[in-house]
């Protein structure tokens, strides 16, 4: 008799729980009505991302050099981490379209799949919509990812408790020049630690005499 008590009023408290649980996160009509579908931060930051391609400049004076071509591309909300797509964004920063392609060709990761369409659809672009000549003359000037939206769901655990996990979405932006990538300066490991001892010769005490 008192185990069957003791089970009734685990059960109460688990469907209390789950109730109280689903009253909270219940919407009112009107609010989803009246909600916005992109609202996230990063979503607020970058929404001008693909406007970048409207830009007019004004004619160039004679004997001036060529204005490189610049072309805007992003995806929006992908279902992918974004710490995870931003090493990809990494790695193939300051590469030539080529060689990014074919760096992400041999990555089995899902994000590199996706950062190669994005790749495509803006050399593409880059023929179609700004005159550019050679499609392979092209090199990565930006690319990073930002945060997209965060959708809160609920994981049940035992014992009537409930844990809180997040479907995480993020963007990711691409920005092509037309040319060759410029070169970067190699820095070996003494010319580091030179910089280093550097830094802290020039240090000053503030307000001092």
């Amino acid at each position: 008799m008192a185990a069957s008590c003791i089970l009734g009023m685990g059960g109460f408290i688990l469907r209390s729980i789950t109730t109280r649980v689903q009253s909270r996160l219940l919407v009112p009509c009107s609010a989803l009505q009246n909600a916005s579908f992109h609202n996230s931060a990063a979503l607020e930051v970058n929404k001008n991302w693909e406007r970048k391609n409207r830009i007019m400049f004004p004619p160039q004076l004679p004997g001036e050099p060529r204005r490189p071509a610049e072309i805007y591309h992003c995806r929006r909300q992908i279902k992918y981490s974004k710490d995870k797509m931003w090493y990809l964004a990494k790695l193939i920063r300051g590469m030539t379209v080529d060689q990014a392609i074919a760096q992400l060709e041999f990555n089995d990761k899902k994000g590199a799949q996706i950062i190669k369409e994005v790749l495509l659809e803006a050399q593409d672009m880059a023929v179609r919509n700004h005159n550019v000549e050679y499609k392979s003359n092209l090199f990565i000037a930006e690319s990073y990812s930002g945060k997209g939206k965060y959708l809160k769901r609920i994981r049940y655990h035992g014992r009537g408790m409930f844990g809180i996990m997040d479907k995480v979405h993020c963007h990711y932006f691409v920005k092509l020049m037309e040319g060759v990538p410029p070169k970067e300066e190699e820095t070996t490991g003494l010319d580091q630690a030179r910089e280093y001892v550097q830094q802290l010769k020039d240090r000053t005490i503030i307000h001092s005499l």
